[in-house]
Parts: C-alpha cells; structure tokens; sequence
C-alpha cells in the first residue's frame, strides 16, 4: 500500500511540470492573439468616438483629431450606408410645412430611399425663408447627388457660411436684386429663397448660387443662350440631361426649383473637380481648357462680395436707447 502511494505520487510529480510546461505553451500561443483582440478593441473605440465627434447631428466640427481618424470618405459612408438606416421608418415623402408663418421658418427634409431594402434616412433641417411657401413646392431633393460630393475636395469659400440664415440678410438681397434689375419683387423673393433653401439641401454657399444666377441670367428663367444654357443658373439642358431625369426629363428645366438644384449640383461638382472655387467657376462657364475664362470668375466673385457685404450687420451706423433705433 506505501509503495503504491509513493508510485502514485512521484507519478504527479512527473505529470505536474509537464502539465505546467503545457499550460505555458498554451499561453504563450494565445497571448499574440490576445493583444490582436485588445487592439481591434482599441481601433473600434477610437473609430467610433471620432465618428461621434464628426458624424452628423453634432458641432465637435472642430475636432481634428476625429478627421484624422476618420477621413471625410470613410465617415460618409458610414452615415449614408451604416448609421443612417436608423431612421428607416421615417417616412419617403418629403414632408415639408412651415413652422412659424410670420418669421418665415420652414422645415424640410432630405430623404434618401434604399430601393433594395425599402428604407428611408431622412435628415430634417430648420431653415428661415423670406417666401416660406417655396418650401412646399413638391420637388425631389438634389441632396443623392450633391451627398456623394465628398465635402473634404470643397474649397471652404464654397460652403455655407450662414450669411443668408437670417430673414433680414435675405430681405436686404431681394432689396438690392429688385432695384438693379426691376424684377418683380415676389419673384426675386422666390429666387432668394429657393437659392437659401436648395443651398442648405446641397450643402453649398447660398451666396455663391445667386451671384452664378446674377452674372449668368440677370435672374430671369427664360434667358436661353446661342450654346443652349438656359434657366437661372444657365445649364446645359442637352448636355445634363441625366441630371433632369430625376425630375422628370427636360420639360422643366427653367423652373427655378429645379434649374437650381441641377446648377447647384454641376457647380459643387465642378469645384470638387477642379480644386478651387475659382477652377470651378472657370469649369462651370465651359473654359475648363483655355487660358482664361474672360473674366468670369471675377465677375462671379466681385457679385458674391457685393452680397456678402449686404449681410454685414450695419448697428455700428445707429443711434440707439435701450434696443430702439433713435433714427427710425
């Protein structure tokens, strides 16, 4: 019986380290694949913060770090395929209604529909219009376009600054588009803000639309060159009708809702193209292989400071008490 036991126990001793050399082998092959886990755990992390610092519904704009992390192509995706499905059972139509009639606040959404999977992301924005009933006019979104614009390849002298988000600013655009080309004033109220509405839709300057409408059309539709550009923003109807087909073909290319929206999308697509606002602008008159482009980018660009400088808030000239102009 001692000698079995004895047996017995030197038969452990001899078990026991070649257990534990087993053990630490073990180890020792799962340890890569530990640090290989805890790392991927560590990107995902990061990739989802900078996500959440950049992505949409924030104002971590500022972040860099999160543009480092997550390049502008990269997070598009992300919202446009990823993200954005969270809003699938917001509705395809385009709800549009006015929220406050008297200071001319509408709302408006841009919906995006997943023809395999039947879902919506609709992206709902507020935006202050001088003639709010534009906003209720029944027309497609030329956001699936404009969206897949990477706004990184923008020249930021192309973005929305938010001059034209107040109704003063807007009023004191029309005010000085009326009287230097005598147009009606509820169709100059309609251009502005339609330019101010499709502008937020685009993601493009608002200012920069309606100086390309002032040089290229004098603000009226019906203007139609040698060449075939017609409408506000002087399009190429021949040559984009790809671009109609979303509103139906050609048959309402001069309608300023439309028009815009086609203008608005070539020339943001232009300037992504060419690198600057001003290649854009060469590529948008059709000079994108000449020497120059005779001069209209500086028109474009000497019309958008006029109008910017219409938006400067001017209480420096007033007398004032207590809030109220003393010259009024």
């Amino acid at each position: 019986m001692s000698k079995s036991f004895v047996n017995n126990s030197n038969d452990l001793q001899i078990t026991s380290p070649s257990m534990m050399a087993a053990k630490g082998l073990l180890a020792q092959a799962i340890a890569p694949m530990y640090r290989v886990v805890n790392g991927l755990i560590v990107i995902v992390v990061f990739m989802v913060v900078g996500l959440w610092l950049s992505g949409n519904g924030t104002n971590a704009g500022a972040f860099d770090l999160a543009r480092i992390l997550v390049p502008d192509e990269a997070r598009h995706i992300v919202w446009q395929n990823g993200f954005g499905t969270a809003d699938v059972y917001k509705e395809a139509a385009l709800p549009v209604e006015s929220i406050n009639q008297e200071h001319g606040v509408s709302s408006y959404s841009k919906s995006q529909l997943d023809q395999k999977a039947g879902l919506v992301s609709a992206k709902k924005q507020t935006v202050a219009l001088l003639m709010p009933s534009v906003a209720h006019a029944q027309v497609k979104p030329i956001s699936n376009l404009t969206d897949q614009i990477p706004t990184s390849k923008i020249d930021p002298q192309a973005l929305d600054t938010n001059l034209m988000g107040s109704i003063q600013n807007q009023r004191a655009v029309a005010d000085f588009f009326e009287k230097k080309y005598g147009l009606e004033r509820n169709k100059i109220e309609e251009y502005v803000s339609n330019a101010v509405l499709i502008a937020k839709e685009a993601n493009i300057d608002p200012v920069l639309l309606l100086a390309v409408m002032s040089v290229e059309s004098n603000f009226n539709p019906n203007t139609k060159s040698v060449a075939g550009a017609e409408g506000l923003m002087q399009v190429m109807t021949a040559v984009h009708k790809d671009k109609y087909a979303l509103y139906g073909g050609t048959s309402d290319a001069v309608k300023p809702e439309v028009n815009i929206r086609v203008g608005a999308y070539i020339l943001k697509y232009l300037i992504a193209s060419a690198g600057s606002l001003r290649n854009g602008l060469k590529f948008y008159v059709g000079a994108a292989n000449a020497e120059d482009d005779g001069g209209y980018a500086d028109k474009v660009m000497a019309e958008r400071h006029r109008i910017m400088g219409l938006c400067q808030p001017s209480s420096s000239n007033k007398l004032t008490l207590n809030g109220r102009d003393l010259r009024s």
